[in-house]
Protein backbone atom coordinates (compact mmCIF):
# COMPACT_ATOMS: atom_id res chain seq x y z
CA UNK A 1 0.00 0.00 0.00
CA UNK A 2 1.16 3.82 -0.84
CA UNK A 3 1.88 5.71 2.26
CA UNK A 4 0.11 9.14 2.70
CA UNK A 5 3.26 11.01 1.79
CA UNK A 6 3.00 9.19 -1.82
CA UNK A 7 -0.85 9.53 -1.96
CA UNK A 8 -0.84 13.43 -1.68
CA UNK A 9 2.01 14.13 -4.05
CA UNK A 10 0.49 15.42 -7.08
CA UNK A 11 2.60 15.69 -10.25
CA UNK A 12 1.69 19.29 -11.68
CA UNK A 13 0.76 19.14 -15.79
CA UNK A 14 -0.53 22.70 -15.88
CA UNK A 15 -0.69 25.71 -14.18
CA UNK A 16 -3.95 24.29 -13.08
CA UNK A 17 -3.89 20.80 -13.62
CA UNK A 18 -2.49 18.23 -11.57
CA UNK A 19 -2.30 14.32 -11.62
CA UNK A 20 -2.56 11.95 -8.58
CA UNK A 21 -1.17 8.31 -8.99
CA UNK A 22 -3.20 5.12 -8.87
CA UNK A 23 -3.02 3.78 -5.14
CA UNK A 24 -3.32 -0.31 -4.81
CA UNK A 25 -6.49 -1.21 -3.30
CA UNK A 26 -8.60 -3.81 -1.76
CA UNK A 27 -11.81 -1.88 -2.87
CA UNK A 28 -13.41 -2.02 -6.03
CA UNK A 29 -13.84 1.66 -6.49
CA UNK A 30 -10.99 4.11 -5.60
CA UNK A 31 -11.43 5.25 -1.84
CA UNK A 32 -13.54 8.66 -1.50
CA UNK A 33 -10.72 10.04 0.66
CA UNK A 34 -8.07 9.46 -1.84
CA UNK A 35 -9.87 11.75 -4.31
CA UNK A 36 -10.92 14.23 -1.31
CA UNK A 37 -7.53 14.21 -0.23
CA UNK A 38 -5.87 14.94 -3.33
CA UNK A 39 -8.35 17.08 -4.82
CA UNK A 40 -7.73 19.62 -1.68
CA UNK A 41 -4.17 19.24 -2.59
CA UNK A 42 -4.73 20.51 -5.70
CA UNK A 43 -6.43 23.26 -4.55
CA UNK A 44 -3.71 24.31 -1.91
CA UNK A 45 -1.01 24.53 -4.62
CA UNK A 46 -3.21 27.70 -6.16
CA UNK A 47 -3.56 29.92 -3.43
CA UNK A 48 -1.29 31.57 -1.60
CA UNK A 49 0.32 30.79 1.65
CA UNK A 50 -1.02 33.03 4.22
CA UNK A 51 -4.53 31.79 3.38
CA UNK A 52 -5.88 28.15 5.33
CA UNK A 53 -8.40 25.86 4.17
CA UNK A 54 -11.26 25.82 6.12
CA UNK A 55 -13.90 24.29 4.67
CA UNK A 56 -14.62 21.79 1.46
CA UNK A 57 -18.02 20.56 -0.13
CA UNK A 58 -17.58 17.64 -2.20
CA UNK A 59 -19.72 15.24 -4.18
CA UNK A 60 -19.04 12.10 -5.45
CA UNK A 61 -20.45 11.45 -8.75
CA UNK A 62 -19.30 8.21 -10.43
CA UNK A 63 -16.82 5.45 -9.02
CA UNK A 64 -13.46 5.89 -9.61
CA UNK A 65 -11.11 3.25 -11.05
CA UNK A 66 -8.39 2.43 -8.73
CA UNK A 67 -6.20 1.14 -11.50
CA UNK A 68 -6.05 4.74 -12.95
CA UNK A 69 -4.67 7.87 -11.95
CA UNK A 70 -7.03 10.70 -11.65
CA UNK A 71 -6.41 14.58 -13.20
CA UNK A 72 -7.53 17.41 -11.34
CA UNK A 73 -8.74 20.41 -12.81
CA UNK A 74 -8.88 23.78 -10.78
CA UNK A 75 -11.20 26.32 -11.14
CA UNK A 76 -10.12 30.04 -9.74
CA UNK A 77 -13.51 31.36 -8.36
CA UNK A 78 -12.39 34.16 -6.24
CA UNK A 79 -9.50 35.66 -4.97
CA UNK A 80 -9.95 38.33 -1.90
CA UNK A 81 -7.97 40.03 0.64
CA UNK A 82 -9.94 37.16 3.76
CA UNK A 83 -11.21 34.54 1.43
CA UNK A 84 -10.34 32.70 -1.79
CA UNK A 85 -12.64 30.24 -3.45
CA UNK A 86 -11.70 27.32 -5.51
CA UNK A 87 -13.71 24.76 -7.75
CA UNK A 88 -11.86 21.25 -8.32
CA UNK A 89 -12.91 18.72 -10.86
CA UNK A 90 -11.81 15.10 -10.68
CA UNK A 91 -11.26 13.43 -14.30
CA UNK A 92 -10.79 9.95 -15.30
CA UNK A 93 -11.10 8.57 -18.92
CA UNK A 94 -12.80 11.85 -19.45
CA UNK A 95 -15.25 12.09 -17.29
CA UNK A 96 -16.14 14.03 -13.65
CA UNK A 97 -16.27 11.14 -11.01
CA UNK A 98 -15.75 14.08 -8.00
CA UNK A 99 -15.82 17.60 -7.18
CA UNK A 100 -15.72 19.90 -4.89
CA UNK A 101 -15.47 23.49 -3.90
CA UNK A 102 -12.59 25.05 -1.07
CA UNK A 103 -12.92 27.63 0.81
CA UNK A 104 -9.28 29.54 2.38
CA UNK A 105 -9.64 32.25 4.90
CA UNK A 106 -6.87 33.90 6.26
CA UNK A 107 -6.96 34.50 10.89
CA UNK A 108 -9.26 36.83 11.86
CA UNK A 109 -9.78 37.27 15.20
CA UNK A 110 -13.36 36.95 16.29
CA UNK A 111 -15.70 35.39 18.99
CA UNK A 112 -14.58 31.43 20.27
CA UNK A 113 -16.40 28.90 21.96
CA UNK A 114 -16.52 24.99 21.31
CA UNK A 115 -17.90 22.08 22.04
CA UNK A 116 -16.31 19.61 24.91
CA UNK A 117 -15.14 16.44 23.96
CA UNK A 118 -17.71 13.76 25.28
CA UNK A 119 -15.92 11.49 28.33
CA UNK A 120 -14.61 8.62 26.25
CA UNK A 121 -11.39 5.76 27.19
CA UNK A 122 -8.37 6.49 26.36
CA UNK A 123 -7.30 5.33 23.03
CA UNK A 124 -4.24 2.86 25.32
CA UNK A 125 -7.34 1.15 26.79
CA UNK A 126 -8.47 0.05 23.55
CA UNK A 127 -7.18 -2.90 21.40
CA UNK A 128 -5.35 -2.10 18.24
CA UNK A 129 -6.68 -3.85 15.56
CA UNK A 130 -3.11 -5.32 14.80
CA UNK A 131 -3.28 -7.29 17.74
CA UNK A 132 -6.30 -9.10 17.46
CA UNK A 133 -6.24 -12.63 15.61
CA UNK A 134 -6.40 -12.54 11.74
CA UNK A 135 -9.74 -14.09 11.92
CA UNK A 136 -11.28 -10.94 13.94
CA UNK A 137 -9.74 -8.35 11.41
CA UNK A 138 -12.26 -6.68 9.31
CA UNK A 139 -10.70 -5.56 6.07
CA UNK A 140 -11.21 -1.76 6.41
CA UNK A 141 -7.62 -2.45 9.05
CA UNK A 142 -6.03 -4.44 6.56
CA UNK A 143 -6.66 -1.69 3.79
CA UNK A 144 -5.42 1.19 6.21
CA UNK A 145 -2.83 -0.52 7.70
CA UNK A 146 -1.06 2.55 8.50
CA UNK A 147 -3.36 4.14 10.46
CA UNK A 148 -4.35 3.19 14.47
CA UNK A 149 -8.20 3.05 14.31
CA UNK A 150 -9.52 2.33 17.84
CA UNK A 151 -13.23 1.38 17.88
CA UNK A 152 -14.84 2.51 21.41
CA UNK A 153 -17.22 -0.46 22.37
CA UNK A 154 -20.60 0.65 22.55
CA UNK A 155 -21.23 -0.42 26.03
CA UNK A 156 -18.52 2.12 26.91
CA UNK A 157 -20.03 5.15 24.71
CA UNK A 158 -21.53 8.11 27.16
CA UNK A 159 -25.18 7.90 24.90
CA UNK A 160 -27.13 10.35 24.54
CA UNK A 161 -31.05 10.03 24.97
CA UNK A 162 -32.08 12.07 21.84
CA UNK A 163 -29.56 10.25 19.73
CA UNK A 164 -30.33 7.21 17.89
CA UNK A 165 -26.95 5.96 16.10
CA UNK A 166 -23.76 6.91 18.55
CA UNK A 167 -19.80 5.41 17.22
CA UNK A 168 -16.29 6.50 18.32
CA UNK A 169 -13.37 5.86 16.91
CA UNK A 170 -10.02 6.88 17.68
CA UNK A 171 -7.22 7.24 14.95
CA UNK A 172 -4.08 8.19 13.92
CA UNK A 173 -1.34 7.73 11.61
CA UNK A 174 0.91 5.19 12.96
CA UNK A 175 4.29 6.94 11.63
CA UNK A 176 5.04 10.34 11.61
CA UNK A 177 4.40 13.07 9.25
CA UNK A 178 5.85 15.61 8.02
CA UNK A 179 5.14 18.63 9.93
CA UNK A 180 3.87 20.79 7.64
CA UNK A 181 0.60 21.80 8.88
CA UNK A 182 -1.10 21.97 5.46
CA UNK A 183 -0.06 18.10 5.12
CA UNK A 184 -2.06 17.54 8.32
CA UNK A 185 -5.40 19.08 6.90
CA UNK A 186 -5.06 17.19 3.74
CA UNK A 187 -4.26 14.22 5.50
CA UNK A 188 -7.74 14.57 7.70
CA UNK A 189 -9.83 14.94 4.33
CA UNK A 190 -8.25 11.56 3.53
CA UNK A 191 -9.17 10.17 7.18
CA UNK A 192 -12.21 11.84 7.39
CA UNK A 193 -14.08 9.40 5.11
CA UNK A 194 -12.96 6.60 7.19
CA UNK A 195 -15.38 4.77 9.40
CA UNK A 196 -17.95 7.02 9.23
CA UNK A 197 -20.84 6.06 6.61
CA UNK A 198 -20.29 2.92 8.83
CA UNK A 199 -21.78 4.41 11.77
CA UNK A 200 -25.14 4.41 9.99
CA UNK A 201 -25.06 0.42 10.18
CA UNK A 202 -24.18 0.16 13.49
CA UNK A 203 -28.02 -0.10 15.07
CA UNK A 204 -28.64 -2.48 11.63
CA UNK A 205 -26.10 -5.44 12.33
CA UNK A 206 -27.92 -7.87 10.25
CA UNK A 207 -28.77 -5.63 7.18
CA UNK A 208 -27.29 -6.11 3.94
CA UNK A 209 -26.36 -2.94 2.17
CA UNK A 210 -24.75 -1.65 -0.86
CA UNK A 211 -23.07 1.36 0.25
CA UNK A 212 -21.10 4.29 -0.98
CA UNK A 213 -20.33 8.25 -0.21
CA UNK A 214 -22.51 10.42 -1.88
CA UNK A 215 -21.86 13.89 -0.41
CA UNK A 216 -18.67 15.04 1.94
CA UNK A 217 -18.60 18.47 3.74
CA UNK A 218 -15.35 19.07 6.09
CA UNK A 219 -14.57 22.12 8.06
CA UNK A 220 -11.26 22.76 9.77
CA UNK A 221 -11.36 24.63 13.04
CA UNK A 222 -8.48 24.43 14.80
CA UNK A 223 -4.71 23.17 14.57
CA UNK A 224 -3.85 19.85 15.04
CA UNK A 225 -1.61 16.55 13.94
CA UNK A 226 -2.74 13.85 11.82
CA UNK A 227 -0.60 11.46 13.08
CA UNK A 228 -1.45 12.33 17.11
CA UNK A 229 -4.69 10.67 18.76
CA UNK A 230 -7.80 11.81 16.79
CA UNK A 231 -11.64 11.14 17.91
CA UNK A 232 -14.00 10.77 15.83
CA UNK A 233 -17.38 11.13 17.70
CA UNK A 234 -20.02 9.83 15.03
CA UNK A 235 -23.73 10.35 14.42
CA UNK A 236 -26.44 9.34 11.99
CA UNK A 237 -29.46 11.74 12.35
CA UNK A 238 -31.59 9.71 9.98
CA UNK A 239 -31.48 6.92 6.99
CA UNK A 240 -34.35 6.00 4.77
CA UNK A 241 -34.44 5.56 0.52
CA UNK A 242 -31.05 4.47 0.37
CA UNK A 243 -29.58 7.29 1.78
CA UNK A 244 -28.12 7.72 5.09
CA UNK A 245 -27.05 10.59 7.04
CA UNK A 246 -24.17 10.78 9.01
CA UNK A 247 -21.96 13.46 11.10
CA UNK A 248 -18.71 13.73 13.08
CA UNK A 249 -16.92 15.83 15.39
CA UNK A 250 -13.06 15.25 15.63
CA UNK A 251 -10.99 16.30 18.52
CA UNK A 252 -7.88 15.90 19.61
CA UNK A 253 -6.24 14.34 22.43
CA UNK A 254 -6.54 17.55 24.86
CA UNK A 255 -10.21 17.61 24.18
CA UNK A 256 -10.30 21.01 21.33
CA UNK A 257 -12.52 20.13 18.65
CA UNK A 258 -10.19 20.64 15.53
CA UNK A 259 -13.05 20.16 12.53
CA UNK A 260 -16.92 18.79 12.09
CA UNK A 261 -17.91 16.43 9.18
CA UNK A 262 -21.08 16.07 7.32
CA UNK A 263 -21.60 13.10 4.86
CA UNK A 264 -24.54 11.52 3.03
CA UNK A 265 -23.68 8.23 1.54
CA UNK A 266 -25.46 5.51 -0.33
CA UNK A 267 -27.08 2.56 2.23
CA UNK A 268 -29.33 0.99 -0.29
CA UNK A 269 -30.52 -2.60 0.98
CA UNK A 270 -29.38 -5.66 -1.35
CA UNK A 271 -31.90 -7.68 -2.77
CA UNK A 272 -32.35 -11.10 -1.51
CA UNK A 273 -32.95 -13.02 -4.29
Amino acid sequence: MAKIEQILELERLEKDIFRGIAIETMLPRTFGGQVAGQALVSAVCTVDKHFNVHSLHGYFLRPGNPAMPIVYLVDRIRDGRSFATRRVTAVQDGQAIFTMSASFHVFDEGIVHADEMPPVPAPEDLPDASTLVSEEISWEFREWADWDLRYVPADRIARKPSVTVQQQVWFRSREALPDDPVFHVCTLAYMSDMTLLGSASTIHPDAQIQSASLDHALWFMRPFRADDWLLYDQTSPSAGFGRALTQGRIFDRSGNLVAAVVQEGLTRLLRQD
